[in-house]
């Protein structure tokens, strides 16, 4: 009888290989926008890949979307607030939802930030920066935190610009949460993640003038560059590095940041950090090393200018020893560089998608979503660029904006009210 149930077991697990892949947070497992999924489709049909599910009542907003064991959580602006929710995972159907403030009611309406998912709890940030720890279980709230009122935070504001909101994907990490903000006196901060107590707080000292004061609309990630241990941020006024065990100030790098919206999450990859922000601005590779006033030393390797490299919004992909990304402010047209040097392998090139594009990997294909709602798959390779199929996300009425994200099989694309979730199997 054991026997057989372990036969019938392993059929199943043989037919079903991906099911049990999760996406817990912001671009991924290793917030580097990466699935380590195999296994997929490595063209689409004319029609594109077929569509198992899709599933409306989310509400306004550009929030991705977390996969993990049974559930989907996002955020979604609906008429009476901005809520956080969990569905269940096989057909999108409601299981929760928890208010986690008011709706912004503007063009860009909605949230943008993704949960964060950590065994029996989710991390979220209003677009009002007020930090929630819920249940998983049933949205319980266990505690919250304000950035602008127990900080001081705010964003970072120039010529006019309009207070875009909170954007940040809280990074779990240990038994802590890290956000940001993002001001000079607090520029990271760690909070229990059980009880959201302050564990420290990171001041910082002036790192240039290019930029403006403020929290940018980045998300933290980990470096061990150098040897040390530290939460890497794209802030206002550049990109910082901050010890992750005492909330010391390591190092600062102006250049790259902009004076309206310094938007990607920056690369990590060993001692380099690469980074990139649009309005003009451009990229540059950073090397940390031992050494400096504070034991870590960031130096410029290269800077490639904004007419032949800068990333807007949508993200940066690590493969091979390769950036890929969507060039272009406001564009997204999809170069290959060298990250090495610099050196431009392709692009930019032209497709039929429109604007920016958020991008992700998955088995060396990557796949561009672009703000008409155009999908896009092109091989991961530095020797040319090669679609391998497009189609059209259905109903697309505002910018088409939200990361797509691939766990267990599916391709999950919000689309403000909607999520769709496609499956991209090889069969």
């Amino acid at each position: 009888m054991r026997l057989a149930i372990t036969t019938a077991l392993l059929a199943t697990l043989s037919l079903n290989p991906l099911l049990a892949a999760d996406w817990p947070q912001w671009r991924g497992p290793n917030r580097d926008g990466r699935s380590p999924e195999t296994g997929l489709l490595q063209a689409w049909p004319e029609e594109g890949p077929p569509l198992a599910w899709r599933v409306g009542g989310l509400g306004g907003g550009y929030s991705s979307v977390a996969v993990a064991g049974d559930r989907i959580y996002t955020l979604g602006d609906l008429e009476d607030g901005q809520y956080a929710m969990a569905l269940g995972r096989t057909d999108g159907a409601t299981i929760w939802k928890t208010k986690i403030g008011p709706t912004w009611n503007d063009r860009f309406l909605g949230p943008r930030s993704t949960p964060t998912v950590d065994g029996d709890r989710i991390y979220v940030m209003s677009t009002e920066g007020e930090v929630f720890c819920l249940k998983a279980a049933d949205g319980e709230k266990v505690w919250s935190r304000s950035l602008p009122d127990d900080y001081g935070s705010h964003l970072m504001q120039a010529m006019g610009t309009t207070d875009w909101r909170y954007a940040e994907s809280p990074l779990v990490d240990g038994d802590r949460v890290i956000v940001t903000p993002g001001i000079s006196e607090v520029a990271l901060v760690a909070l229990d993640k059980r009880t959201g107590a302050e564990i420290w707080k990171a001041p910082i000292r002036r790192i240039g003038s290019q930029g403006a004061y403020g929290a940018g609309y980045s998300s933290v990630v980990i470096s061990h560059g150098a040897g040390v241990k530290q939460y890497v941020q794209f802030i206002g006024r550049g990109v910082i590095g901050i010890e992750a065990e005492s909330g010391k100030y390591l190092w600062g790098y102006n250049k790259v940041a902009n004076d309206i919206a310094n938007i990607a999450t920056p690369l990590v990859d060993g001692d380099y950090i690469f980074a990139s922000s649009g309005y003009r601005t451009g990229s540059a590779l950073i090397k940390l090393s031992p050494g400096g006033e504070n034991g870590v030393q960031a130096e410029e390797v290269y800077f490639i200018d904004p007419e032949t490299m800068q990333n807007h919004h949508g993200g940066l992909i690590l493969h091979e020893g390769h950036v890929y990304t969507g060039t272009g402010h406001n564009m997204g047209f999809p170069i290959a560089v060298k990250m090495e040097d610099g050196e431009v392998a392709w692009g930019p090139e032209r497709n039929s998608g429109k604007n920016s594009a958020a991008i992700t990997y998955a088995d060396g294909r990557i796949y561009f979503r672009y703000q008409n709602g155009r999908m896009i798959l092109v091989e991961a390779t530095p020797e040319g660029y090669r679609e391998h199929g497009t189609f059209e996300i259905p109903d697309v009425r505002k910018e088409s904006w939200s990361h797509p994200v691939i766990a267990g099989g599916m391709l999950y694309l919000r689309e403000q009210d909607n999520l769709f979730a496609y499956d991209i199997r090889a069969r």
